[in-house]
């Protein structure tokens, strides 16, 4: 062989692996499922970012996220689930409530599935049991729909005399015909009368606000529902407005201005399931991996928003409280 010829062949095999190495593997694609918007969920989706960061995985570098809203629009879920699993997606992450893991568990039973679930995942039907949920879902149960009964014991304490409490459920989520049986055994057993109210559009909520006088309400409870917690600054203007002395499921209200909350912090959830992801990406299957369930919930209240409502906050509430805004 010629000199030329074999320094020729010597500078193209040396040019093959660089040309190979250019052809980097398709990064796994985890598929995102959620029943509200990115706007108010902004805060929450970056810690679902960080649980997934703490597994190994970040966003357009070693994985790639396709996002599905669903605006609020519960029907949409299923056209979204099955539009995620027509995409190959390695994981389906399903958050903002009930609906879109049991939308995406109806789609699919081979994809692996990661969710928040408001309500007992094992009455859901999602998993067989929470420590060997044996099938294709996992994840991190919120359990907003058992804390009735202590709600209700801190709404005794600011309302010691209350006649009756509404409630406001949001009659296009499942969760309402799981929900409302729960509180009102929850009432009976601190005895609590409390009447029902509907709304699942911005214009509902500010009608059942209204509603209130005529009803004369001690209080407002609202129940568990992702658009309704997307439309925290409404309900807190409604509130003020109406001075309504109002309790809700979720800190975020309470940081907008609303009056007390009480539940499981809603961030931990979202990064449980940010970690359980990147542990299925990495090969652990979701059938044995338990359910996780909160072991901290959380007490907090706003000292400016009772000032203008009149309220007194008693001591031994304050003292039970984790986050106190004044």
């Amino acid at each position: 062989m010629k000199r030329h010829e074999f320094i020729s062949l010597l500078g193209g095999a040396a040019a093959w692996p660089l040309g190979a190495s250019a052809q980097q593997p398709a990064m796994p694609v985890i598929g995102y499922l959620h029943s509200g918007s990115l706007g108010p969920y902004a805060h929450l989706v970056a810690v679902f970012r960080q649980g997934l960061k703490e597994s190994g995985y970040v966003e357009h570098h070693n994985v790639a996220i396709e996002y599905r809203w669903a605006e609020g629009c519960y029907e949409r879920l299923p056209a979204l689930a099955a539009d995620l699993v027509g995409r190959h997606a390695a994981v389906i992450v399903t958050q903002g409530g009930d609906p879109p893991p049991l939308a995406a568990k109806s789609t699919t039973s081979t994809i692996p599935i990661v969710f928040t679930s408001s309500s007992d995942p094992v009455k859901l039907g999602l998993v067989a049991s929470l420590n060997r949920p044996g099938g294709n879902a996992t994840g991190f149960w919120v359990y907003t729909s058992l804390l009735g009964t202590k709600r209700f014991e801190m709404m005794r304490q600011l309302f010691p005399a209350s006649t009756l409490i509404a409630i406001l459920v949001n009659p296009n989520n499942p969760n309402a015909q799981i929900d409302m049986p729960d509180l009102q055994d929850a009432a009976r057993t601190v005895g609590q009368s409390i009447s029902f109210l509907t709304a699942s559009t911005e214009t509902e909520i500010e009608a059942a606000f209204a509603a209130l006088g005529d009803k004369r309400m001690s209080a407002f409870l609202v129940n568990t529902d992702p658009y309704f917690l997307a439309r925290r600054d409404q309900f807190v203007a409604l509130a003020t407005r109406y001075s309504v002395p109002t309790i809700y499921p979720w800190r975020e209200a309470v940081a907008a201005g609303g009056l007390m909350s009480y539940g499981a912090s809603l961030a931990d959830g979202y990064r449980q399931v940010g970690i359980y992801a990147g542990r299925i990406l990495k090969g652990e299957k979701p059938a044995d991996l338990p359910v996780v369930q909160p072991t901290r919930f959380e007490l907090a209240i706003n000292l400016k928003t009772a000032k203008a409502l009149g309220l007194q906050i008693s001591d031994r509430l304050l003292a039970l409280a984790d986050e106190v805004i004044e």
